[in-house]
């Protein structure tokens, strides 16, 4: 069985929040500072949704469906996001389950394209009794209206993450002050209503709107994070669910921003120390890829490599982008020391196509929009820091536990200049909900062990699967956590405690 990883977004962590109603016309950015945002706790479950209609029609192999949602739940006359969901009925349908729901993660990325491509995600056991029902949340893909800033993301994120001078310093705030006002200005109407927990409640209109009183689900990555507050939020609903590779719901914007950072600077010193033992690596460097390393970054940040005038140069930012995306699994490894060892040689080719791959750049030049739409949604749940003065003072935090890689986490200040909004904070317990089981790898960088065994600790009943393997999120690694996961899924049969596969 094969799965594709389905990356998170590197240099901000990815938080769980949720603003209430506020008006778009309030949106403010010309401060260098957020206002502190009122937060109020939410334990307690919501009424689950009844009715709804999805209108299903044939494409290709699936079906395809729309369903209406408000802009914000106590006010349905501001306005509403049209759902766009696909569907792929169960193989053997004399055996059907029922709907399974399904999200990749983010935030920011469609899960539509889930169910259209559900043999490559899931096991044939999945596919044989479930409907795999997969949506792109509010805000995003071909949901109406979607988040869409800008066009070009070079000018606003190729700067150095580890400035030298005040033009290197004033360069990463005025990129990142442009980039939020062109994301206010295309998208005002909409950035106040597409936090995690109206998400959360689209869900459980996506379920009554299919007529299941009780729904299963699968999350990966940060469709753990929508996952969890789902749970907690309709607990009457959950039939079964698997939150794979969670962040941790006890910790906010800095210390999930901390817990990331160590996980990716533990993955490239894997890589590194890999490289180094094996002749066959191309970034061996007579065992020492280590300093190597390192040197290729000192040089990098005084003398970057150009490759096309019409595109950034290969900067430390630039080249510490495309090494992180090579480090959500194992199997990028080799194609990442043949970038760094082309770069050594004076040819930053690769690493401007990591780059690239990691800003989901197309051959045309044009920039898929999940980056902005990751932005948006993140800065609405948790807007971190206050002040650019108060980002920049955690710096020595990032270093502290990423000495490489912790200047390109502490650099930037989108969410610091986002517009506020008022918060509902939802605290994440599942009470009610029943078993849900937590998978977790030990070499993940976007979600550390730890923080997905902090979800599972969280939950009232959540339960872990560890899986070893050096890659983000553990489904369809081996046939251990495969066979556990389904028969959870399938027969809601808890696997053994503390199980590793």
């Amino acid at each position: 069985m094969r799965r594709r990883l389905v990356a998170l977004c590197v240099a901000i962590p990815i938080l769980i929040s949720a603003c209430t109603s506020h008006s778009a016309s309030d949106i403010d950015i010309t401060s260098t500072s957020q206002s502190s945002a009122s937060t109020t706790s939410v334990t307690s479950p919501y009424p689950p949704a009844v009715g709804g209609t999805i209108e299903w029609k044939k494409c290709g192999e699936i079906e395809c469906g729309t369903l209406k949602v408000p802009y914000d739940y106590d006010d349905p006359s501001v306005g509403s996001f049209t759902l766009n969901i696909q569907r792929r009925v169960a193989s053997n349908p004399d055996k059907r389950i029922g709907s399974l729901l399904v999200n990749p993660g983010g935030p920011g990325f469609g899960g539509a394209s889930l169910a259209r491509d559900a043999e490559f995600y899931f096991s044939d056991e999945l596919t044989d009794v479930f409907d795999i029902v997969g949506w792109d949340p509010r805000g995003t893909g071909d949901t109406t209206p979607a988040v869409d800033c800008i066009d070009d993301y070079d000018q606003y994120f190729a700067f150095d993450p580890s400035p030298d001078t005040p033009a290197e310093q004033s360069e990463i705030e005025e990129s990142g002050r442009a980039f939020v006002e062109e994301c206010v200005l295309h998208n005002e109407e909409i950035l106040p209503y597409i936090s995690t927990s109206s998400s959360a409640r689209d869900m459980d209109r996506i379920r009554a709107a299919l007529g299941e009183e009780q729904i299963t689900y699968f999350g990966f990555s940060y469709g753990s994070e929508l996952g969890a507050t789902w749970a907690t939020m309709f607990p009457t609903t959950v039939r079964a669910a698997v939150l794979d590779g969670a962040s941790d719901p006890t910790v906010e914007y800095v210390e999930e921003g901390l817990q990331q950072a160590r996980g990716f600077e533990q993955q490239l010193t894997a890589f590194l120390a890999d490289c180094s033992k094996r002749s066959k690596c191309t970034f061996h460097n007579n065992g020492n890829a280590e300093a190597a390393f390192d040197e290729l970054m000192v040089k990098l940040d005084r003398t970057p490599l150009v490759v096309r005038s019409s595109r950034p140069a290969i900067n430390e930012g630039v080249a510490l982008i495309a090494v992180s995306y090579s480090l959500y699994s194992e199997s990028s490894w080799p194609g990442l020391a043949d970038a760094l060892s082309d770069a050594q040689k004076g040819n930053g080719g690769r690493l401007l196509g990591l780059y690239d791959a990691y800003y989901q750049r197309n051959s045309d030049g044009t920039f898929g929009d999940e980056l902005e739409a990751f932005y948006a949604i993140s800065c609405v749940d948790d807007p971190g820091p206050q002040s650019i003065a108060e980002v920049d003072a955690l710096r020595p935090q990032f270093q502290a536990v990423a000495p490489r890689l912790g200047d390109l986490f502490a650099a930037g200040y989108v969410c610091t200049l986002w517009p506020s909004f008022n918060v509902l904070s939802i605290a994440i317990t599942g009470k009610g909900a029943g078993p849900i089981i937590v998978v977790g790898t030990t070499g993940d960088a976007a979600t550390p062990l730890e923080s997905s065994r902090a979800m599972a600790t969280a939950l009232e009943q959540g339960q872990l699967i560890t899986v070893t393997a050096d890659r983000h999120t553990g489904y369809g690694v081996n046939e251990c956590v495969v066979g556990a996961v389904d028969d959870y899924l399938i027969k809601r049969k808890m696997p053994p405690r503390d199980l590793v596969c």
